[in-house]
């Protein structure tokens, strides 16, 4: 997946400049950097939120894609299995996706009265189950308020669904379970210098 020449501004604030950047088709991506340089812009671009003002990407069209917001957008009358039901086909079980998540007892919780890692997770079994058949996640910040254990089990399942996952982090824990490692700087946007690791994909644009 191919970004080229990426421009977008919010009024006079210039986000994307001219930004250009090979991504990986296959694994979890993680796109690593400082609150406010322009990760959650790159995502919702690439999930079709914003449209850039120039440039080309190749990734998946906004239909084919399932996006996660940092906000975990919960229905507040309705418990956890609803909240996945309702964006399933007519009959579908929303069991499978609390199970994938360890929330099968919290099926008939609400969410307030869930702790904010619970809520982040039903807000990812969500985003799941509706990505079921689609070819591109973009997790905004999946892994707010979930200990490090559950977070890369959900890692392991994340990289199990055999379709490219690209996510926003800033904490350490976060990037260890990451295939790979994008660092970024801005605004705007930009890859850093950083030396290459195992983890790390090299500035290659």
């Amino acid at each position: 997946m191919n970004l080229t020449d990426l421009c977008f501004s919010y009024g006079e604030k210039t986000i994307l400049d001219h930004f250009s950047l090979e991504l990986p088709d296959t694994g979890v991506t993680a796109l690593a950097g400082p609150s406010g340089c322009g990760k959650t812009t790159l995502l919702r671009i690439l999930g079709g939120l914003e449209m850039p003002l120039s440039g080309t990407s190749d990734t998946p069209p906004a239909h084919r894609t399932a996006f996660l917001f940092q906000e975990n957008r919960l229905l507040p009358g309705l418990p956890a299995a609803e909240q996945i039901r309702v964006i399933l086909p007519r009959g579908g079980d929303p069991l499978p996706w609390l199970d994938a998540v360890g929330l099968t007892k919290e099926a008939e919780t609400l969410p307030g009265e869930l702790s904010g890692g619970m809520q982040r997770r039903v807000a990812l079994a969500r985003c799941l189950a509706y990505g079921q058949d689609k070819d591109l996640f973009l997790l905004d910040e999946p892994f707010t308020g979930i200990d490090p254990a559950r977070a890369r089990s959900l890692m392991d399942f994340l990289r199990s669904l055999d379709v490219p996952v690209l996510c926003t982090a800033h904490d350490a824990e976060t990037l260890e379970l990451a295939d790979r490692i994008i660092r970024l700087e801005g605004p705007p946007l930009s890859l850093t210098a950083t030396p290459r690791s195992r983890h790390s994909v090299p500035p290659g644009t």
